[in-house]
């Protein structure tokens, strides 16, 4: 992830990078934030590594699959990782403007929500950004 964040800083991007990681433990999704390249702005990081990994096991489904990333995820990015059934996410840095794992609010603990993935908070931090 954080090498994927290397490409978005050296593209003058905001340095947000994700990958997922499919049941056999291979990396089959990478991302990184894009929005001014793509001038999108769903082109997250975490959108365009959940989309890879779908390609890659040709289902919308990532029930066993792990994703990681830079920066605690926003609100879209939080709403696709439960619709894709990511069952655990690990984020490096909280993101006090726009976090929707636990800074802003909480879109992963939302009680009548049909999926609920595994949350690890504050990897690696310091290379994170917080």
């Amino acid at each position: 992830a954080f090498a994927e964040a290397e490409k978005a800083r050296q593209q003058d991007e905001v340095p947000i990078g994700a990958v997922v990681v499919g049941p056999d433990g291979q990396i089959i999704g990478r991302g990184y934030n894009r929005r001014e390249l793509d001038e999108d702005g769903t082109a997250h990081a975490e959108i365009l590594a959940i989309q890879q990994a779908c390609r890659a096991l040709d289902s919308w489904r990532l029930i066993d699959c792990s994703l990681f990333v830079t920066l605690e995820p926003c609100a879209m990015c939080a709403g696709a990782i439960i619709n894709s059934r990511i069952k655990e996410v690990y984020f490096a840095a909280m993101d006090p403007k726009a976090g929707a794992a636990g800074s802003v609010v909480d879109l992963f603990s939302v009680a009548k929500s049909n999926h609920h993935p595994l949350v690890v908070r504050g990897l690696y931090k310091e290379q994170g950004g917080q």
